[in-house]
């Protein structure tokens, strides 16, 4: 095995660059290195491997899932999982019917692998030497095309650079594949895939493999183009079928110096995808494609319509730059305006890998005020994937006793509840109750999500047709959860995990969960008050028709405001929030022992239950939780929210309850440092903002957390960095009537630049540390007033302005 020593990374404004080949590092890199296009995603693995402990070629399809039933210790345990499509990658060589070529057994003399993010062009350039001293020259370059999102290309070249001989090319679209990619899944059920048929003729093959459950079938047909030294060759192909599987090898004659230059072109499809349902219009499509240039120029083009929507520009940090536009290219992979057609959320990682089975979590919330700002018809259509599981949703809240609409934590193909039932303590090797379900707060952040939506863009159409329907049945669904306690004379909310996750029970709340958990009750508060400012802004119309499909009671809303003023929350005299009823009580953790008795204390659920001791009985968090409910809103509203409850609320009170959490709280979750960094930098405490901030955003290409990027990349963190750019650094406010800007640039930033669309308006921006360079282009209106540095002004549209501030 070989492995080249990485020299100081080059960190280019447009692209991810590795020059070296380090197996322990390869799977993560994978991640990184993927291509997509939003109907599907491509992990960056090298042509030539095939999964193993160092490699995984996986490739995914937005919504595609597949169910399965697994025996654990006794019990049959259902998962639906991200289903792993055929390999459409396989591509390998040996040099006089040698061994197949293996990077793994070879000696690597150079390499270098870059992914362009304006393309999204995976180039890799490697000289290897195989155990015979033969050195050859491998170029190759992939792309999934973004202008077709069926089409997958490769381009593969092969030059010896020291010898002459007859090299055998192998191309193959293998479906005999089973998830593997996450190593805690393997003792459950994996083959999600059966054979249909497969065949080939001359340079082209085909495969169709059928899902074992959701009975999708997915189509592969591939074109093979071989020249040499530039011109075309006269070739046999020969193929290798078997049952799931399809094999086609050549020969040619090569000389030192000789270049074989082999191009595959890959339709791949679903039976659920429009317009590609069977083999023969696969075949139609495959026939019109152009050479491997022609996709690329194609898919460029598509890159640039959306690059010219979402860059952002940022002068005199190179690192940040590059890991920005890497979180901006990984969320285009992941849902991009082909989505609009696409029945699908938003994978917690992406079209990347197999954690957490591919399922869909409350991460959108970080995520999708990107979308709202600068591809609003794909928020809408991730907002309709929730729509559409309303009944869903109904179903699973009824089967609880509760009315309304109650979103499952882990979302798939039909938003059932996906979350396990068991789960497994890595540290421990032993399985233990999950009671992850209990976040019912998911169900806040959609309804959060569907509120950000129409604050931003405005559109009443959406509201009107799901938006509002969604938001109403979901505070219907928490109007029914609160309990009215007579001594208290307040509202509870019971058996509910926050986003903290590490509190799994409590006394307080028998049966799993917490009592009143301070996020969920604040939050709820805000839709309450929400849903009637809402209903007040839609057509009497509307109103009516949302009325009779929802069967709203005429004094439904004005309730809600009632149990948001009565809800219960826990406030120190020292102005310290709970988290939760009880967690006063709670034991103080020794800290500074478990991170000198552990190197990596993210995990700390798992380390207390390691050592028969439970995380119930300790001042612990996983993430921000009481916090949370700052980055969701303004201080400002929370205290009114609270004092509308009969709480007298300290006008330090974020920054008192900061300094309580952040000391107590172990970052077990990338997003944790995205929250803390934010109220860091709303505090003024600018280093550890910076700090936070750093770690937050390098997180995935450092693989922070030991490995977990292997898995698949982590949406949330990526969106939540690049949004913190706009909300954080820019200052930009979009949770009122008017844009709101209080720049607070970065030392290391000269410049930042970008646009946005709010409330129909295009905000074109270039901030430096001591101006606003702003033009605001709009149809219909002459004057735009926004707010700067909390200064307002009216602006005349499509002109450029300069404001000092």
């Amino acid at each position: 095995m070989s492995k080249k020593l990485e020299p100081s990374p080059i960190f280019n404004p447009w692209s991810l660059e590795y020059n070296d080949y380090d197996p322990a590092k390869e799977k993560s890199r994978e991640s990184l290195l993927a291509i997509g296009n939003g109907y599907l995603g491509s992990r960056g693995a090298m042509e030539e491997r095939t999964a193993g402990e160092f490699n995984y070629a996986g490739t995914y399809i937005a919504g595609l899932y597949n169910r399965l039933i697994s025996k654990v210790a006794d019990r049959d345990i259902e998962n639906e999982d991200f289903v792993n499509c055929p390999n459409w990658l396989a591509l390998k060589f040996k040099i006089n019917n040698d061994e197949w070529i293996d990077v793994d057994e070879s000696t690597i003399q150079s390499i270098k692998r870059q992914l362009d993010f304006k393309t999204g062009v995976l180039l890799r350039e490697m000289i290897l030497r195989d155990k015979q001293g033969q050195e050859t020259k491998i170029t190759s370059k992939r792309v999934a095309s973004m202008a077709n999102p069926h089409v997958l290309a490769l381009q593969y070249e092969i030059e010896p650079l020291n010898y002459s001989g007859t090299i055998e090319v192998s191309s193959g679209l293998d479906g005999t594949i089973i998830n593997d990619g996450v190593e805690r899944y393997r003792q459950l059920n994996q083959q999600h895939l059966s054979p249909l048929s497969e065949g080939a003729d001359e340079n082209r093959s085909w495969l169709v493999v059928r899902t074992t459950q959701s009975n999708v079938e997915i189509t592969e047909v591939s074109r093979l183009s071989v020249t040499k030294n530039n011109s075309p060759t006269d070739l046999h192909f020969e193929h290798d079928m078997a049952c799931g599987r399809i094999v086609t090898q050549f020969r040619v004659e090569m000389k030192t110096g000789d270049n074989l230059l082999i191009e595959k072109s890959v339709i791949l499809s679903d039976s659920g995808s429009q317009g590609l349902e069977t083999l023969e219009l696969c075949f139609l499509d495959l026939d019109e494609l152009g050479s491997f240039d022609d996709i690329v120029a194609d898919s460029e083009k598509s890159w640039k319509k959306i690059w010219d929507k979402i860059d952002i520009r940022i002068d005199g940090d190179p690192k940040s730059q590059m890991l920005l536009r890497l979180h901006l290219y990984h969320l285009m992979v992941t849902a991009s305006p082909h989505n609009v057609n696409i029945d699908a959320g938003i994978p917690a990682r992406g079209l990347h890998g197999e954690a957490y089975r591919g399922h869909i979590f409350w991460d959108e919330l970080y995520i999708l005020p990107l979308y709202n700002m600068f591809l609003p018809d794909v928020a809408k259509s991730i907002l309709s994937y929730r729509h559409k599981r309303l009944d869903q949703a109904r179903a699973y809240a009824k089967e609880y006793g509760f009315a309304g609409s109650m979103f499952p934590w882990q979302s798939g193909s039909d938003g059932r509840e996906e979350t396990q039932t068991i789960h497994l303590n890595p540290n421990s090797g032993e399985w233990g109750d999950d009671y992850s379900s209990l976040q019912r707060h998911i169900s806040i952040a959609i309804a959060y999500n569907t509120w950000s939506y129409f604050q931003i863009t405005d559109d009443l159409d959406f509201m009107i047709n799901e938006g509002a329907e969604l938001f109403l049945d979901i505070c219907r669904f928490w109007a029914s959860k609160a309990e009215w306690n007579e001594t208290e004379k307040r509202f509870n909310i019971l058996k509910v995990m926050g986003p903290d996750e590490f509190h799994e029970e409590h006394p307080a709340s028998p049966g799993g969960g917490v009592k009143d958990n301070a996020y969920t009750n604040i939050m709820v508060a805000w839709l309450f008050e929400k849903a009637a400012e809402m209903w007040a802004r839609l057509p009497a119309e509307a109103k009516d028709t949302i009325t009779r499909k929802i069967s709203l009671e005429s004094n439904e809303i004005l309730n809600w405001t009632r149990i948001a003023k009565q809800l219960n929350v826990l406030v120190s005299p020292e102005g310290i929030i709970s988290q939760f009823d009880g967690y006063f009580e709670l034991e103080e953790l020794d800290w500074d022992a478990y991170r000198k008795k552990y190197d990596n204390i993210y995990r700390l659920d798992r380390i207390l239950k390691a050592e028969g001791k439970s995380p119930d009985d300790y001042k612990l968090a996983k993430q921000a939780d009481t916090l949370m409910t700052y980055y969701n809103l303004d201080e400002e509203m929370i205290s009114g929210l609270l004092q509308n409850m009969g709480y007298k609320i300290n006008t330090q009170a974020l920054k008192k309850n900061y300094e309580y959490y952040i000391t107590r709280t172990s970052h077990g979750s990338t997003l944790s440092r995205v929250v803390h960094a934010y109220l860091a930098n709303m505090l003024g405490d600018h280093d550890l903002g910076w700090q936070l901030y750093s770690e937050a955003l390098e997180s995935d290409y450092t693989d922070i957390q030991g490995g977990t990027t292997a898995e698949g990349i982590h949406a949330g963190v990526m969106g939540g960095t690049v949004l913190m750019t706009i909300t954080s650094f820019a200052g930009i406010n979009f949770k009122h009537s008017c844009l709101t800007i209080n720049p607070n640039l970065p030392k290391k930033w000269k410049k930042l630049h970008f646009g946005m669309t709010f409330k129909k308006c295009h905000y074109q921006l270039a901030i430096t540390p001591h101006e606003v360079e702003l033009r605001i282009e709009s149809d219909n209106l002459d004057l735009v007033e926004i707010e700067l540095s909390d200064n307002k002004i009216s602006l005349q549209t499509n002109q450029t302005h300069i404001v000092k501030y």
